[in-house]
């Protein structure tokens, strides 16, 4: 096709972004119309789209090819098979699904109607994390060995961020953990090229807040010999460290690598450290329309638009999204038990949601 005619679901924050990347940030694509959320129709009237009632109507629509569905994982499943009946191509935001299960519903339903599907792990396409993986894959510091990552916010942001998508504490999701996890599993699966064989994880919340899964401590091992640690953290008193964002250590076996998605990436050798890329820096919340932060989101937005029009798969898959989605579900099976879990998981059972949990997995 010579121009991708695209519907996005969804009227949030990243429907916005996405509407802003195809307005003026890639090329062969069009977007058309807009449906779901309250803030439809101004998101809708700010670009010139439609303004539909329903996904129903929007995927009945003839004038478009693709869907982004910038929705909550929970009611995620049957957005996807509604977009694949119709024909549409699929655009799905991470966590990619809540449970393994409902990701594989929606590989199949995308599968059997002929569409493609892809999801969106932005991590992969910003500017420090994809040079990364260049430096790995060409052999920079060796092979992978060990990965630690971590990401810590205040309980105050946190409690900003549920604020704004109160969705976050719905117990039929992930919750924050799934939320910031699928990116990290995500990327060090892609780092070390190899599938996580076994995990063990502590999930609790720590303090008062009354959500489940506020901190998480994981081990993973992968398939490559590749060892990594998860930290994530959502109930720091109020204060941050001072290089709070989503880190990465790496240890290959003749170097080292260290990076941040928003400030730099450096390499390590023979005692000394070289800053390879570096991001300019930019205000996350007051302009969040800026060139800087939407690199990486118009980046992975144009992989998704030109292999529909090259008619070939996508370089983030359902697969990949659903790999994500099977570390975070490990922890919690670890959590629960005790044990360390082995992958690939037994998805015969029926998941319960995180939340139904309490306060401490």
């Amino acid at each position: 096709m010579d121009t991708v005619r695209i519907g996005i679901v969804g009227s949030g924050y990243m429907a916005r972004t996405y509407a802003e990347a195809l307005a003026r940030h890639t090329r062969g694509a069009a977007p058309v119309a807009v449906a779901v959320g309250r803030r439809a129709p101004a998101l809708a009237a700010e670009y010139g789209l439609a303004a539909e009632p329903s996904i129903e109507a929007l995927v009945a629509r003839p004038d478009i090819d693709a869907v982004i569905l910038a929705t909550p994982e929970q009611i995620r499943l049957p957005q996807v098979r509604a977009a694949a009946a119709a024909g549409k191509h699929v655009l799905s935001e991470k966590p990619f699904a809540p449970s393994v299960a409902q990701a594989d519903a929606m590989i199949a339903a995308c599968r059997e109607a002929g569409v493609t599907l892809m999801v969106s792990q932005t991590l992969r396409f910003r500017g420090t994390m994809a040079r990364a993986k260049e430096l790995v894959d060409a052999g920079a510091i060796g092979r992978v060995l060990q990965i630690r990552t971590y990401a810590m916010h205040s309980r105050e942001d946190f409690l900003a961020a549920v604020a704004e998508k109160p969705w976050i504490g719905e117990p039929t999701g992930g919750g924050h953990f799934y939320d910031q996890a699928v990116h990290n599993f995500d990327y060090m699966r892609w780092l070390t090229g190899s599938e996580a064989t076994e995990v063990f994880a502590y999930i609790d919340t720590q303090t008062d807040l009354p959500l489940p899964a506020m901190s998480v401590m994981a081990q993973v091992r992968y398939a490559s010999g590749a060892m990594a640690q998860l930290n994530l953290c959502f109930e720091l008193p109020d204060a941050v460290f001072p290089e709070h964002g989503t880190r990465f250590m790496v240890v290959g076996d003749r170097g080292l690598l260290e990076m941040d998605q928003y400030s730099n990436v450096r390499l390590g050798r023979q005692r000394s450290w070289e800053v390879i890329w570096e991001q300019p820096p930019f205000d996350f919340r007051n302009d969040p329309n800026s060139p800087v932060r939407m690199a990486a989101h118009a980046a992975m937005l144009q992989e998704f638009i030109d292999c529909l029009r090259e008619g070939r798969a996508p370089s983030v898959t359902g697969e990949d999204g659903r790999a994500a989605v099977e570390t975070c579900e490990a922890c919690v099976r670890s959590a629960r038990s005790g044990l360390p879990v082995r992958l690939p998981l037994d998805v015969v059972a029926v998941d319960e949601p995180l939340a139904s949990l309490g306060a401490s997995v």
